[in-house]
């Protein structure tokens, strides 16, 4: 099974940054799709960013130009580095995989942004 470790998490103040790293073992890392979701209480799940395995990248409208995925094939690590926070991004961030069969998901990393 994939597995990950998800970290970076944490409490900021409105117009911060913060590093997020998710880190997938028992896979072949550059088989795989990489995406990072959130999701807020009371609101539906949402993805923010996907980069696939031939580092093609989306983003959602709501964080387009101040969040930035990539990934390091080498550390089967991928990143979301997010500048210019807003209490609107507070959300618990959660790592995803997709091999050609199935979706694996992370745990989850909380992200706080006080204004």
């Amino acid at each position: 099974q994939v597995q990950f470790v998800e970290s970076g998490g944490g409490l900021v103040q409105s117009g911060g940054s913060l590093r997020l790293s998710c880190v997938a073992s028992r896979v072949i890392f550059t088989f795989l799709d990489m995406a990072w979701y959130r999701q807020a209480p009371g609101q539906q799940r949402e993805l923010v960013a996907g980069i696939s395995r031939s580092d093609t990248t989306n983003y959602s409208d709501s964080v387009k130009g101040r969040f930035t995925i990539s990934r390091d094939n080498a550390k089967s690590t991928v990143y979301l580095q997010m500048n210019s926070l807003n209490p609107s991004d507070t959300a618990e961030y959660i790592c995803k995989a997709a091999t050609t069969w199935k979706n694996y998901w992370g745990q989850g990393t909380q992200v706080t942004v006080t204004s």
